[in-house]
This record gives C-alpha cells, sequence and structure tokens, in this order.
C-alpha cells in the first residue's frame, strides 16, 4: 500500500482532534501499515509478492558493490543477533539445542557464498566474443522449515539476493516468530546497504493456504523449497522452475579398517548435533560385525547410552506411532533432548547423556523411518559389501547425504558409486558435509530431488549469452 504525505497530515489532525474533544483517540489502520512499511511483512500474499516485485526492480538497477555491501551487511547482522534468533527459535519450536542452532546461523553467515559465486564466462577469437554471464531469475517463493528456521532464512537470503532475486517466504507456522525476526533483521541490513525496502517479503501469519498461495502466485517466478516429501511434490506439481531440498535418511557405513576411536566420535557428534534435526544427520549404522563392539564402546565413551531388551521396546513405545502398517516419528520428541526422551520412557536420565543408541535388524522401523531424534540404530553386518548393500536400501534413494567410515580406498569408492548421495562424508561427521568445520562452502538447501545439490548464488540465475559478432574484423 503506498501512502503519501497529505494522507499522512490527515491521519494526524484527525487523531489530534479526538483528542482535544476529550475522545479517545483511534489510530487508523494505515498509520500501522505506514510504520511497519519496508520490513517486508504483509497480511496478504498479494501484498508480499507485489512488494517483492517491486524491490526486484529496484534491486535490478544497483551495482554489484551496493550488492556485496547488502550481503556483507547481511552476514553481520547475522553474526550480531546469532544468540537472540537461536534462543528464539528453540524457544518458539521446541527442537534442537541453543549452541548448535547459534553454530548454524554462524555458518550459514559467514560460508554462504555471495555474489563472488557469480563468475562469468568469456569465448574470444577471431569470430567475435561471447559471454556467458549468470541473471537473475525475478522473484522467488520460498517455503522454509521449522527444523532449521534461522539459519535456513539466513542462507537463501544470502544466496537468492547475491543472484539478484528478491523472495517471497512462506515459513513453517510453528517457527514464524523466529523466522519473521530474521527477515526483518536482514532486510534492516538491505536497506542500510542502500538496497530496496522488501527485499525479503513474507505473510505475517503463514499456513499451508497462504503456502499454497505462495507457489501459485504470478508474480512470483520460481520456488526453493526446503521440507518434507508433501511439500516438494506440491511445489512440483505447479509448473514452475523449483529448487527443492527433500528429505533424508543417511546411513553410516563403518568397516573393519576405520579408525574405530576416531569413527565413533564423530559419529556421536553428528547423530547428536542440534538433537538430529539436520536432514544430513546420521541416522542408521551399518558395522561389520568384527568392530562392532568396540564401535559401541567408543560410543559410549563419547556421550552415548545404549538399550536393549525390555528398555528399548520401551522407549519405542514412546517415539514410534503406527498407523496404516506404517511408522511414523512421535512428534512430541522430534529434536528433544535423549535426557528428556529418556525420562519419557521412565528411565534416569544424565542430562549430558548426547545420543541413545540400540541394535537392530536390518529392516527395523528405526531403520528405515528419518526420526529426527538423537537416536541410532546399529546394524551388525559380516562384510563392508552388505554394510553398503543395506545402506543404499536404507536411504530410499533420497541421494541426500551419506557417511562411511574406512581406510580402504576401494570402499569408500564403492560406497560412493552405489549410494549417489549428494553429500557423501569421508571419516567424519556428517556436518563436515555442510562445511562446519571443513573446508567448502555451506546451504542448508541440499536439492536432491531437482539435482542441483548444495545451493548457492549461481543456482538461483539462469545463464545468459551474449554474443558479439565479428568484434575484431576491420571492415
Amino acid at each position: 500500500m503506498q501512502i503519501y504525505e497529505n494522507d499522512i497530515k490527515k491521519m494526524v489532525e484527525q487523531v489530534l482532534q479526538q483528542l482535544g474533544q476529550g475522545q479517545t483517540a483511534e489510530v487508523p489502520a494505515q498509520i500501522h501499515v505506514e510504520i511497519s512499511l519496508g520490513d517486508g511483512v504483509f497480511d496478504t500474499v498479494d501484498e508480499a509478492a507485489a512488494a517483492a516485485r517491486i524491490a526486484w526492480g529496484k534491486l535490478r538497477k544497483l551495482t554489484t558493490a551496493t550488492r556485496k555491501q547488502m550481503i556483507e551487511n547481511m552476514r553481520e547482522i547475522s553474526r550480531n543477533h546469532a544468540n537472540e534468533l537461536a534462543q528464539l527459535a528453540v524457544e518458539e519450536t521446541k527442537l534442537g539445542k541453543v549452541e548448535d542452532k547459534i553454530a548454524k546461523i554462524l555458518l550459514a553467515a559467514n560460508k554462504t557464498p555471495g555474489v563472488e559465486d557469480l563468475v562469468s564466462t568469456a569465448y574470444s577469437g577471431d569470430d567475435g566474443l561471447t559471454l556467458v554471464e549468470y541473471a537473475p531469475i525475478g522473484v522467488f517463493g520460498s517455503i522454509t522449515p521449522s527444523t532449521n528456521p534461522a539459519a535456513t532464512v539466513i542462507n537463501n537470503s544470502i544466496s537468492l539476493i547475491a543472484a539478484g532475486n528478491t523472495v517471497v517466504y512462506n515459513p513453517h507456522p510453528s517457527a514464524k516468530r523466529v523466522s519473521i525476526k530474521t527477515l526483518k533483521l536482514l532486510n534492516q541490513a538491505i536497506v542500510a546497504a542502500g538496497g530496496p525496502e522488501n527485499a525479503l517479503t513474507s505473510v505475517a501469519s503463514p499456513n499451508l493456504e497462504t503456502s499454497a498461495q505462495v507457489m501459485n502466485h504470478p508474480k512470483v517466478n520460481a520456488l526453493v523449497v526446503t521440507g518434507g516429501g508433501p511439500v516438494v511434490n506440491a511445489a512440483m506439481a505447479v509448473g514452475k522452475k523449483v529448487i527443492a531440498a527433500g528429505p533424508g535418511n543417511p546411513p553410516v557405513v563403518v568397516d573393519e579398517t576405520a579408525i574405530i576411536a576416531k569413527a565413533a566420535a564423530d559419529i556421536v557428534k553428528g547423530a547428536s548435533f542440534d538433537n538430529n534435526v539436520l536432514c544430513t544427520a546420521e541416522k542408521e549404522v551399518f558395522v561389520v560385525d568384527k568392530v562392532a563392539n568396540l564401535l559401541k564402546a567408543e560410543m559410549v565413551k563419547n556421550g552415548a547410552i545404549e538399550l536393549k531388551g525390555i528398555q528399548f521396546e520401551k522407549l519405542l513405545e514412546k517415539v514410534l506411532v503406527k498407523k496404516n502398517d506404517k511408522f511414523y516419528p512421535n512428534r512430541d520428541f522430534i529434536g528433544k533432548d535423549a535426557s528428556v526422551i529418556l525420562q519419557a520412557a521412565g528411565f534416569q536420565a544424565n542430562p549430558n547423556v548426547k545420543l541413545i543408541i540400540a541394535e537392530t535388524t536390518k529392516d527395523h522401523p528405526l531403520v528405515m523411518t528419518e526420526m529426527l531424534m538423537p537416536i541410532l540404530p546399529i546394524v551388525r553386518v559380516p562384510d563392508v559389501d552388505q554394510a553398503i548393500e543395506l545402506a543404499v536400501i536404507a536411504e530410499k534413494g533420497n541421494r541426500h547425504t551419506a557417511i562411511m567410515h574406512s581406510q580402504n580406498i576401494t570402499n569408500l569408492t564403492k560406497m560412493a558409486q552405489e549410494i549417489q548421495a549428494t553429500i557423501f562424508v569421508k571419516n567424519g561427521p556428517s556436518v563436515a558435509g555442510l562445511g562446519f568445520e571443513s573446508e567448502g562452502f555451506t546451504t542448508l538447501t541440499i536439492a536432491g530431488p531437482t539435482g542441483e545439490g548444495l545451493t548457492s548464488a549461481k543456482t538461483f540465475t539462469r545463464q545468459r549469452r551474449c554474443v558479439l559478432v565479428d568484434g575484431f574484423r576491420i571492415i
């Protein structure tokens, strides 16, 4: 909504007149709109999309230097508010750990590529000059999850703005406060650098209906979706360009050549990070029998607790729900601390316990279900070939993430070829695949279903080929 100076004067005069007559002044709704104008939050998807479209028109006219400064400001404000956003995320969603959410926010702020990701290619010769450059697509619609709300908004926003796009967000309803807070902070950073207002927009009350409206809106050119299978399928049915990050069920393979002490520490670290809500986190382990006992013992040394027999059965009663012959995670325990889950199952729990482990069969529901809890099933196998075979089955063709601990290059190569994952971590925790305490850039949107892989600014562009013919011939 556009408000002009004369409109503001009339509204102020109306309020003053009411006060002079001893009446309770009613502030017109338009004044609230004026106060919030530019922060990116709107009552309807139509308003959010219209504002994002206007912002895109302004963004296209800015210099690369200005866009670089926008990105630097976005990084800085994210770092400065990392603690606040992490605490708000845990408070609102009841998922994960504050310290790990801080780590994810800082990772997204520091290691998401900016405009430097957009490197043009030039071809020159006797017949002229051809330049292939990366151009923006326009207005993106972005569906973000409850598991990594602030980090995903920061990561996507830096990538999309660096690429020259603007965004209409539809955050997960259970993470709307932290997602919108993050969006507002990033918009402040963009404006402070000379960028347009409303480069990032959202509806104030996101839900399933507004999600569908964002995906189908005529002013939205393309979609980036981070979530489970249903939302990914819904986005791909729209008919627009979709960059989709779907579910995962990452397996871990440990063969007899692995450095077991390190493998155990890495697995506990990755599987317990933010209470396993990352889709990249270790979800099941296939270990060669001759080193299985040692692996479990080392995992216990690193903060895991093993459950057996009746104890394990009691745990399963709490964390698994069966519907129509299929098993699902009990949502009450997704992202909860291991100690909280243990207490709910009736056990005295040390608050320092990071991870619950238990031996299972190869087709156990914990193996075949993405639980998003700090619970890790362990399956013994006779050899590495069977471990890899079962890992491929458990991964379900998601092409998301897999991990292997081995000192045998042949085994590592075979696993990589068979699993066909977007991220394959060798001899490290799963979070290393996101650039955490490892090399490489980071992303919280891993586009396995649509094939883009780890997204960056380049992912959210289209190629433009500019051809100068006979540029070096004298006529």
